[in-house]
C-alpha cells in the first residue's frame, strides 16, 4: 500500500514540474499575450529594424502598451513596414507621435518604444506613424568610433626665436 502512495506522489509531482515547464515556456516564448489581442492596429516604416520580431513590445513611456502584429518589406520603397498592435484602453496617443525601435541593453532584444507628441487628434485603427528612428546597428556604431574619430587637437606652434628680443 505504501508503495502504491509513494508512486501517486512522484506521478503529481513529475505532472507539476511539467505544467511548470509549460508555463514557463509560454511565458519565454510571449504565446501568453495572443489571446487578448483586441486591440487597433497602427503602421510606422522604418529603413532598418535591426531584426524586430513579431510579437515584440511596443512601449510608452516603459510601459507595454501593445504587441507588433506584422513586419514586412514594402517592395516599391524598400522600407520595412511594421503593423503595431495597441491595446484599447491606450487610444489616446497623438497622432503625431515618435516610433522607435529600440533595444534591451546592448545586444538585447528589440522592441518599438512610441514617445506622444502634443497633437490633440489621436492615433485611430489603421493610422501610419510618419515620425520614426530605425533601429541602431552596433557594427556601425564601432565603425563609427573606430574610423571616423575626430583628428587630435593642434596644439600652438613653438615661438621660433627664442629670446632674440633680450
Amino acid at each position: 500500500m505504501s508503495t502504491r502512495r509513494l508512486e501517486i506522489a512522484v506521478g503529481l509531482f513529475v505532472a507539476a514540474g511539467l505544467a511548470a515547464l509549460f508555463l514557463l515556456a509560454m511565458r519565454v516564448s510571449n504565446l501568453s499575450a495572443l489571446g487578448g489581442e483586441g486591440g487597433y492596429r497602427i503602421t510606422a516604416r522604418f529603413a532598418d529594424t535591426g531584426g524586430l520580431k513579431v510579437r515584440a513590445p511596443v512601449t510608452v513611456a516603459g510601459v507595454r502598451v501593445g504587441r507588433v502584429a506584422d513586419v514586412r518589406l514594402d517592395t516599391e520603397t524598400h522600407e520595412a513596414i511594421v503593423t503595431m498592435s495597441v491595446e484599447r484602453r491606450f487610444s489616446t496617443l497623438p497622432a503625431d507621435s515618435v516610433a522607435s525601435i529600440r533595444s534591451v541593453g546592448l545586444l538585447g532584444e528589440h522592441y518599438v518604444g512610441l514617445e506622444p507628441g502634443g497633437d490633440p487628434q489621436h492615433l485611430v485603427d489603421g493610422s501610419e506613424i510618419r515620425l520614426t528612428q530605425s533601429a541602431v546597428s552596433l557594427d556601425q556604431l564601432i565603425g563609427q568610433f573606430l574610423f571616423n574619430k575626430p583628428a587630435p587637437a593642434e596644439t600652438p606652434a613653438a615661438p621660433t626665436d627664442w629670446g632674440s628680443s633680450q
